[in-house]
């Protein structure tokens, strides 16, 4: 069986955020497919393919890691490496902040590793647990793993005892388990004091849509329905929904009926204090159909848009935007969109 190399990261940063966690682990999926997790510090990267793919060592790529999150995001992260789950949590936990513990493969150089480590330090052991067993003067991880299997059972029953004597000896036969894709995805943004001028809903309503795309390509999926809803300063709401014509990611088609929807409010002189963009009914892109087009712009279109999104991913999110949403700042606006500078078909406002 191939080796696995397995990293854990905690994320040192005191007000990280759900956002924010969630761009790291975005950017974290582009050198792994296998992504796991530990809200709202933590996550877990099963490294064994991404070996061939970088022609790098597993600890080359933990630095890559670190590194890309550091220069995105400013968050600083220890990190643990080892063979298994259980072993790189426990090495990230050892880590110093800045640093990476890494744990060597070999049998032996495990035993030697967690033989002085308090038994309580072992995922699943608890005070009770560890009381019983210093009981038994025993006390450290090596001296547990020297006692015999049936001595261990008497101390704490069959199934229990079984278990802690595969921890000790460092094995955890786990898989780093992605998440399930979520139903939908939201994008949403609130403003610090009302907006009456239909110019910037307009660009709001396209920041928005550029933010789920990305993110919907990303996650290699598809939407085939788009739900608008503005939020009043009365604190009144209104949503509506627009079935697409075809499942798609691509924005300029994602900004046509997102507009669309827009302009069906009438809005006229509403006092709009946010706007939040949901996209359902997802499907993963090869379960997806598109209709053929032979329009050469259409083509070039999503070559840039591929361009871009090789741009996001390795400079951050705000490395590449429409021309719409350039050089200007919103109404009050807290999450990004600003105000106008051109009008016209969405699939022009989204030049880059």
């Amino acid at each position: 069986m191939r080796p696995r190399h397995i990293a854990h990261l905690h994320l040192l940063a005191d007000s990280l955020g759900e956002e924010g966690y969630a761009q790291v682990l975005e950017v974290l999926s582009g050198l792994t497919p296998h992504v796991q997790a530990f809200p709202p510090d933590a996550v877990q990267l099963d490294l064994t393919s991404a070996l061939r793919y970088f022609d790098r060592g597993p600890y080359d790529i933990v630095q890559m890691a670190r590194l890309r999150i550091a220069a995105l995001y400013g968050v600083r992260t220890s990190a643990g490496l080892a063979r298994n789950p259980m072993l790189a949590a426990m090495a990230a936990a050892a880590s110093p902040p800045g640093r990476t513990t890494r744990v060597p493969g070999d049998q032996e150089a495990v035993d030697a590793w967690l033989g002085p480590m308090p038994v309580v330090t072992l995922p699943g052991v608890g005070r009770a647990t560890a009381a019983t067993l210093g009981m038994y003067g025993l006390y450290t991880i090596g001296q547990v793993a020297g006692v015999p299997a049936a001595t261990l059972q008497r101390i704490l029953g069959a199934a229990p005892a079984r278990l802690l004597a595969e921890r000790v000896r460092g094995n955890d036969p786990r898989p780093v388990t992605p998440q399930a894709p979520a139903a939908h995805l939201t994008a949403d943004l609130a403003l610090d004091r009302d907006c009456l001028d239909p110019l910037h809903h307009r660009r709001a309503v396209i920041g928005l849509v550029e933010d789920l795309g990305h993110r919907l390509r990303t996650g290699d999926r598809v939407t085939g329905r788009l739900t608008l809803t503005l939020r009043y300063a009365d604190r009144s709401a209104t949503t509506r929904t627009r079935t697409l014509p075809e499942p798609t990611a691509h924005s300029p088609l994602l900004a046509a009926s997102a507009l669309d929807v827009l302009a069906s409010l009438g809005l006229q002189r509403a006092r709009v204090r946010g706007y939040c963009l949901t996209a359902d009914s997802l499907l993963a892109t090869t379960d997806a159909t598109r209709q053929l087009s032979l329009d050469a712009a259409d083509a070039r279109a999503r070559a840039a848009e591929a361009a871009a999104d090789r741009a996001r991913r390795r400079f951050g999110p705000g490395a590449v935007s429409p021309a719409i949403l350039a050089g200007r700042t919103g109404p009050g606006g807290s999450g990004g969109s600003g105000g106008p500078s051109g009008s016209g078909d969405p699939g022009g406002l989204l030049r880059r």
